[in-house]
């Protein structure tokens, strides 16, 4: 049993890896590498690096020259299989762009003659379309490329350092360089801020998790015909724990039940059909364990 645990959770982070690393170059041939503005992070340099020299060095080729070096030495100073598997991740993201070049596919900037291409457009769709990538990998790993490997690096050299001043550090650095190098423009400053932004933003929303939720604590002196009330109409199981009333010094019970988004408003009516309950709720970003609904 250990075994098949052990090589399922191998072809796990396999295909996490190999799918993040599609998705994101997916992202990066259609919308990125050349309309004119530069991804944050190790793989903005990169951007620049290809644009400064018109296109003379595959982007590819550059995405590895700058991405590979820092993951072999988290390999080989920090962790031998994450660094592994962020070579899997940036060999895949740097081959599919020429993939896709090589089976005639066209970026956005290029379909209709151009006659549709917004750069806007293009920073939005690449900060969407990698954002889930980056997800993945995040969610899996706790890693999503060249930043994060610095960073690890910097922490194992001076441990007290904060890595988040860093990453920040890299993709400010990286916006700067932007003006400069797009001919002193706002535009392309705005849409790297802009792709940086939508893909933070699509990060967080993915390690949310996918099974988001809302957990109410009610308070109540009819526990048992509310709980009865919750089960048969939510459908959710609901946890009864004893409490104490410190204001009115009596002995009530409280009700827990996690629920669907979609059923809060039927929650309401059923606390507001129970006079002298008690309830609060907040929002819980990931459910695990038997979170289906009970079937009759």
């Amino acid at each position: 049993m250990a075994d098949s645990q052990k090589i399922k959770r191998i072809l796990v982070d396999l295909l996490t890896a190999i799918c993040a690393g599609t998705i994101v170059g997916t992202a990066f041939f259609f919308f990125q590498n050349s309309n004119g503005f530069a991804p944050g992070g190790v793989g903005g340099l990169a951007t620049i690096t290809h644009y400064l020299l018109d296109g003379s060095v595959n982007w590819s080729i550059l995405m590895l020259a700058f991405n590979l070096p820092i993951f072999i030495l988290v390999c080989a100073l920090i962790d031998r299989k994450l660094g592994f598997y962020l070579i899997l991740y940036m060999l895949l993201q740097a081959s599919v762009p020429e993939l896709l070049a090589a089976l005639g596919a066209k970026p956005y900037s290029l379909l209709n003659n151009g006659a549709d291409f917004n750069i806007v457009f293009a920073c939005i769709a690449t900060g969407v379309v990698s954002g889930v990538g980056f997800s993945f990998m995040l969610r899996r790993f706790g890693a999503s490329g060249g930043t994060y490997a610095i960073s690890a690096l910097l922490k194992r050299a001076r441990p007290a350092m904060n890595l988040a001043y860093v990453s920040f550090l890299m993709d400010a650095s990286v916006v700067f360089i932007a003006f400069f190098v797009y001919g002193m423009r706002i535009t392309p400053v705005i849409c790297t801020l802009l792709n940086l932004f939508i893909a933070n933003v699509i990060v967080d929303h993915g390690l949310g998790g996918l099974k988001e939720g809302y957990k109410f604590e009610i308070v109540t002196d009819r526990p048992d015909e509310l709980a009865a009330t919750l089960m048969e109409r939510m459908r959710h199981g609901v946890t009864e724990v004893r409490v104490h009333g410190m204001y009115s010094d009596t002995d009530k019970f409280m009700l827990v039940c996690i629920i669907n988004k979609r059923q809060i408003g039927e929650m309401m009516k059923i606390i507001k059909s129970y006079p002298g309950t008690f309830a609060s709720f907040t929002k819980v970003t990931e459910v695990f364990g038997n979170f289906k609904r009970r079937v009759h």
